[in-house]
């Protein structure tokens, strides 16, 4: 007993020993986690903070690369007044300033119908998909999934001459409806893999018993599937617009004057002297506004229609 009873001591003697140590440790991995995780912060967020200090300054200090206002220069609305949005001509007529708002309505417009359609769409593709066995030949379901996503494989300037040739015979050319389209089979894909993933959690059972109840196929879909899988819709939803309102190869190539978007005004920024930084980026800051509140405020759906079925 008391040669067991000496061991005892000696391993509570080691263990206390290796207590600091261990807590040393812990502290100084959970330090080094949430100092890679600054200096990523740092990274990810540094082109918006130098965007939006540029909207603020004159072309002496872009060009000298000055970056903390008040301290490497003095703060000025000269990028902000070329866009009609500086506080001396928020309140008077602003040629630039209408066609800011004509774009960016444009903008919303194209994003917000090609969303809505292709989540329409998609979502049904994908509850298809997700409850029903479909075979094309050697085609399974899952082909079928890859074949869609196999789409966005395929370089846009690919697609300039027929999409050129077919708007022009259909009279689509610098409109939004033709926008809306193409912005629609662009983001389809993404919408449908969201979806699929979202409806696969969903348990069979549940529409059984909706079935059961007298339900239709479309009545289980419309009353029961669909609010379930709510958060996977709006994030695909989401995504769909971030990515329709980015998009620029499309835009400029199907529009003239009266359908374009931002993205387009942002590359035309440019003058007899060189690039107009200033109002270039007071007009980028001004255009990713919408999706920075959308990040922020949605970012948990976002997450959650995401991870949907990860962890299946």
């Amino acid at each position: 007993m008391t040669a067991d009873v000496a061991i005892g001591r000696a391993s509570k003697a080691r263990a206390q020993e290796r207590a600091p140590s261990r807590a040393w440790a812990r502290i100084g991995g959970r330090a080094l986690i949430y100092a890679a995780l600054i200096v990523w912060t740092f990274i990810a967020l540094f082109p918006l903070y130098w965007t939006l200090t540029t909207s603020f300054k004159l072309g002496k200090d872009v060009t000298q690369g000055h970056m903390i206002p008040w301290l490497d220069f003095m703060p000025s609305w000269k990028g902000w007044q070329s866009l009609g949005l500086s506080p001396d001509s928020i309140f008077q007529s602003w040629q630039s300033r209408d066609e800011f708002l004509k774009r960016f309505v444009n903008s919303v417009i194209a994003s917000l119908g090609a969303s809505a359609l292709a989540l329409a769409l998609g979502s049904m593709a994908a509850y298809g998909l997700s409850r029903f066995n479909y075979r094309f030949g050697r085609w399974g379901n899952k082909d079928i999934s890859f074949f869609f996503l196999s789409q966005l494989i395929l370089p846009p300037v690919v697609l300039a001459m027929p999409f050129l040739v077919l708007y022009k015979e259909l009279a689509l050319l610098d409109t939004r409806i033709g926008l809306i389209l193409v912005y629609t089979l662009m983001v389809l894909p993404i919408v449908i893999w969201v979806m699929r993933d979202q409806f696969d959690t969903i348990p069979t059972e549940i529409e059984q018993a909706a079935l059961v109840d007298g339900c239709s196929i479309w009545g289980a879909f419309f009353r029961v599937v669909l609010p379930i899988a709510l958060p996977g819709m709006v994030a695909a939803f989401i995504l769909s617009i971030v990515l329709c309102w980015n998009e620029y190869f499309f835009s400029s190539l199907l529009t003239g004057f009266d359908a374009q978007t931002l993205p387009v005004m942002v590359a035309s920024q440019t003058g007899s002297q060189g690039i107009n930084w200033w109002s270039m980026a007071a007009l980028s800051t001004a255009a990713i506004m919408p999706l920075v509140l959308i990040g922020i405020f949605l970012e948990r759906y976002i997450v959650m229609g995401l991870t949907a079925g990860s962890g299946k």
